[in-house]
């Protein structure tokens, strides 16, 4: 078929790329689409696993590899990081010419991303706008990712509102609920015989899953809470601890060679991975008995499987979280305290009525469709909706 639109979709991370993946499956088997492929960051790092070949061994072709990440994670080193997206985007979409480019969350590669499309003129489509994480930077480059973006796709009512306060047109911005939830129901888990045979990591009596990334605004609290964080695992001896490594954030190095040397103190009870990949990570929230940490997961997808979160620190302060989220300080008696209501019998029936906040049916088919069916003419000129006051 003649003149098909082409939509292009970003992923710089093990993490996105599942959240996109039923979208990007809705894409390549639409007839009057044609889906283009863009890695980038982690992806194309092998520091961080080479994840781009999960995507080529899903049956995506990829269309353009976009090298910008810098062996830095230091503020430097970023930023020069973004420099470099930035020069490696404006070529891509030279050369792609996409008529639509998705993007989804909060991260610099959102941002150097969003930059490129915006001087090219092509429409942005933005996923999980109108959330808020005031302990990392991730805040200030979601809402400015937002006034960039023509189509706004979010996870609930309260965003919804949110993105329009931020002065966008209401008709623009679809409440089609989390593209994390949908993965769930859609993938079929592995069970834990096929989970342990597949990682080779056996699960104990007691298992945490623990992930932790750099609160970006408070970097100097990093070392402090990695610290409290082990001493507060010390005290669950008989716990498997399963760690997901850190993203390549500022500090996040620093993050994953403070995992490393813990793992190697216990190692009868620790291990440690770069990444586990999207269905071996959904698979192990059937199994583990909390996830621990500060990943926007734990508040999306742990609920879902009525499972405890432990979220350290401000990295998600003000996100609409389950019942099943308990909130700590970044120290060992508090994080300890958490754990051991997490593990209580009280707690258990909390979760028996966790109720998820961001799921809703279809969210890959309803977000592909407007994507699809939209009047890209004039779609760019944008008039800042103002609310009744």
């Amino acid at each position: 078929m003649a003149n098909k639109r082409k939509i292009a979709v970003v992923t710089g991370t093990r993490a996105e790329y599942g959240l996109l993946y039923w979208l990007m499956s809705e894409i390549k088997d639409d007839p009057e689409l044609e889906l283009q492929i863009i890695v980038t960051g982690m992806h194309l790092s092998p520091e961080f696993g080479l994840t781009y070949k999960y995507i080529e061994q899903d049956g995506f072709r990829i269309d353009a590899k976009v090298e910008m990440l810098m062996a830095s994670d230091t503020a430097v080193g970023i930023a020069k990081s973004m420099g470099l997206g930035l020069i490696g985007f404006a070529d891509t979409f030279a050369i792609l010419s996409p008529d639509v480019v998705v993007l989804l969350g909060d991260r610099f590669e959102t941002l150097t991303v969003a930059q490129a499309a915006l001087v090219h003129r092509i429409p942005l489509a933005h996923i999980h706008g109108g959330e808020l994480s005031e302990g990392a930077l991730d805040d200030s480059i979601r809402h400015a990712v937002t006034k960039m973006s023509s189509l706004h796709f979010v996870a609930a009512e309260s965003y919804q509102k949110r993105v329009i306060q931020l002065g966008e047109n209401p008709k623009a911005v679809f409440n089609t609920g989390s593209p994390g939830l949908e993965r769930i129901t859609r993938n079929k888990l592995l069970s834990r015989e096929e989970w342990e045979d597949k990682t080779k990591i056996e699960f104990g009596n007691l298992n945490f899953l623990i992930t932790y990334h750099p609160e970006t605004l408070d970097i100097n609290e990093t070392s402090k809470t990695l610290k409290a964080l082990f001493a507060a695992l010390d005290h669950f001896p008989e716990s498997k601890l399963i760690f997901t490594k850190a993203n390549a954030d500022e500090a996040g190095r620093y993050i994953n060679f403070q995992i490393d040397e813990y793992v190697a103190r216990n190692k009868d009870r620790a291990v440690s991975v770069v990444t586990l990949g999207d269905l071996n990570y959904l698979s192990a929230l059937q199994f583990v008995d909390i996830v621990i940490g500060n990943s926007s997961s734990g508040l999306i997808e742990v609920p879902y499987f009525k499972k405890p979160t432990i979220n350290i620190g401000n990295r998600q302060s003000n996100r609409l979280k389950a019942s099943s989220v308990i909130d700590c300080k970044g120290e060992t008696d508090a994080i300890t305290g958490a754990i051991n209501k997490a593990l209580s019998m009280e707690f258990k029936v909390v979760l028996e009525s966790t109720v998820s906040l961001y799921t809703q049916d279809s969210t890959a088919n309803k977000i592909k469709t407007i994507i699809k069916n939209v009047d890209l003419n004039d779609v760019l000129k944008k008039r800042f909706y103002d609310l009744q006051l």
